[in-house]
């Protein structure tokens, strides 16, 4: 039975009753059989045959069977594992000498950290948390202005949900029926832009203000250095990569020497000067990895995993006597451009070799490099090697782990559920050889994923529900057709549909804007000819101030509640308000700049 009144009803309903603080999950069931049990009646028929109860059934079917939403339960594992094994202290210590000369240098050192554990974790409650703890007291006792403090910590804290591997992608590619690989790729360049952007923001008003961040005393930006390195310079040079490349072939005199627990062994020295080539190895490493796959492997890339898992929703079932198809839709906008996958899967490769411009624009970077390090390994004295020592011990093993997931997944090698358990086991290893991750540790990482891989399975459950029994009432087609009535253009729709996506992340997070709410335009994309992916992804940078949009600013409550007393939460929400307008900036460029979102799924996918 279509009642498209009654549609409109279940869509205010469901805003009020979470907003009361009922479960979501639940909620959406609750309301989608209820209506659903109106829609499908039939007098004729005792009320157990009714209908909706095989959809219910069906639904279930097909979002527990979605192997895309395997890969949850193994990122949030990932996430949970590196905050309880505590590895984020040492790297914000060390990231904090590496930008002492830097204005707010703390303020800086939070945001990356802030990022970088953002990425590893995904977790954006345990990020805000774990920051506030390290970094607000520092940041408070050093004179910092406590609207920069909170905010850096409160916007740093949510790019986790941004930056692949993220939940938040996951969630939305099983929604809309899209690539997790594509869509990973559309969204990283996007994340870091915004981190950026708020890394501007916070240099930019500490030059204008100096007050909001004072300079760091001696003592917070001295680097430790051993008392044998300076014996050493005096013995063979002042740059210690040549000095320790002359002990390697001529030590007797640098055996000699004494440190904190004796003599300088050949090993000692053999250590530090492996130290000193970090820096060259990765510049290095990473032009070898980039001439390699666009020279050597020579195709634009492999389709990691198909477009597949829930049905989009928001659709009305065709039928209910057997299952639903697994599939997800087909893509919206037409047909599959070059490189989509052929019969045996991969990716079809792109014809031709790169073009002349990439050979002149790798030449230009690797030059500058070669400059940059040159210069960098002329002044490299004990302290500048020391805080390369402390990079690699404490960002090192997360760096490379974090670059292993995205890279099996960008390059096709791995589907996301295989990476997402090769970074639950890679942080196991990272949490165990630390020795920072003990049995209770474990116990509580497990029993948190649990629980929230239920909350999700329970939220898929709840919206294929209550978005079933929405455009059966006829609701779906009625928002479609008033807003094919306004006869927008594609960036009226754009504005229109973010602006509200923007309001409802004042009231509910994004978790019901992704799962309610988002189906209801998806149909509408087709239409208006907007890439899904592109759309999807200024929905992830919109969603950030779901996170820092009073009054259910989470990123505020969290923070609240580990901040010193006189931190007031009006102070942590005046923090946080220029980073809602970063959001809408960004969001305007990445419009105004599709390339900043697409090209890399389109060099990598043929998209």
């Amino acid at each position: 039975m279509s009642d498209p009144a009654l549609g409109l009803l279940m869509l205010g309903l469901i805003v009020v009753v979470i907003m009361m603080g009922f479960p979501t999950a639940f909620t959406l069931m609750g309301l989608g059989i209820f209506f659903g049990f109106y829609a499908y009646y039939d007098p004729a028929q005792h009320w157990m045959d009714n209908r909706v109860f095989d959809l219910m059934v069906q639904r279930s079917y097909g979002a527990m069977t979605n192997d895309v939403l395997i890969s949850i339960p193994l990122f949030v594992l990932m996430g949970y594992v590196m905050e309880r094994g505590a590895l984020v202290d040492k790297m914000f210590y060390s990231i904090q000498l590496s930008f002492r000369r830097l204005p707010a240098a703390l303020a800086v050192t939070t945001l990356i950290v802030c990022t970088f554990w953002g990425i590893a974790s995904g977790l954006v409650g345990a990020v805000v948390v774990l920051m506030g703890v390290i970094a607000l007291n520092p940041m408070l006792r050093a004179g910092y202005d406590v609207r920069l403090a909170s905010g850096v910590i409160t916007a740093g804290g949510t790019l986790g949900i941004l930056i692949p591997p993220s939940v938040m992608i996951i969630v939305y590619a099983a929604v809309a029926g899209q690539s997790v690989v594509k869509l990973y790729a559309a969204a990283m360049f996007p994340g870091f832009f915004l981190a950026f952007l708020y890394l501007i923001y916070i240099v930019g008003w500490a030059l204008l203000n100096p007050r909001i961040a004072p300079t760091l005393p001696a003592d917070q930006t001295k680097v430790p250095v051993p008392a044998w390195m300076p014996r050493f310079q005096a013995l063979y040079t002042r740059n210690m990569p040549a000095g320790l490349l002359r002990a390697l072939f001529s030590p007797r005199r640098a055996l000699a020497l004494d440190t904190e627990t004796g003599r300088l062994t050949y090993w000692q020295i053999l250590k530090n000067f492996a130290a000193t080539l970090v820096p060259l190895a990765l510049v290095a490493g990473t032009l070898a990895l980039v001439w390699w796959y666009v020279v050597i492997h020579g195709q634009a890339g492999t389709e990691a995993s198909a477009a597949a898992g829930l049905e989009q929703l928001g659709s009305a079932p065709e039928q209910l006597g057997g299952p639903e198809p697994l599939g997800g839709p087909e893509p919206l906008g037409g047909p599959e451009p070059l490189g989509t996958p052929d019969s045996s899967g991969q990716a079809a490769p792109v014809q031709g070799g790169p073009a002349t411009a990439f050979f002149v624009t790798f030449g230009i970077i690797a030059a500058m490099a070669a400059v940059i390090l040159a210069r960098y390994y002329r002044a490299m004295g004990p302290e500048r090697l020391e805080v390369i020592k402390l990079l690699t011990s404490s960002v090192m093993p997360l760096a490379i782990l974090t670059v292993l997931v995205l890279a099996v997944i960008l390059f096709g090698i791995t589907t996301a559920t295989e990476s997402a358990a090769v970074g639950a086991a890679g942080a196991f290893l990272l949490a165990f050889s630390a020795r920072t991750l003990n049995w209770k540790r474990t116990k509580e990482a497990v029993f948190l994923t649990a629980k929230t891989t239920a909350m999700v399975c329970w939220l898929f459950i709840g919206s294929a529900v209550f978005s079933a029994v929405f455009a059966i009432l006829g609701g779906q087609a009625l928002i479609e057709q008033w807003v094919l009535s306004l006869n927008l253009t594609p960036l009226q729709f754009m504005i229109l549909s973010q602006a509200i996506i923007f309001l409802l992340g004042w009231p509910l997070e994004w978790t019901e804007i992704i799962i309610i709410f988002v189906p209801i335009f998806l149909p509408l994309l087709k239409h208006f000819e907007i890439d899904p992916i592109l759309w999807g992804v200024i929905v992830f940078v919109n969603l950030q101030a779901a996170f820092l949009s009073p009054p259910v600013a989470m990123s505020a409550f969290y923070l609240k509640g580990v901040a010193p007393s006189h931190v007031t939460i009006n102070q942590i929400f005046a923090g946080m308000m220029p980073y809602m307008l970063i959001v809408i900036v960004c969001m305007v460029l990445m419009y105004l700049w599709p390339g900043l979102t697409l090209w890399l799924p389109q060099y990598l996918y043929g998209r």
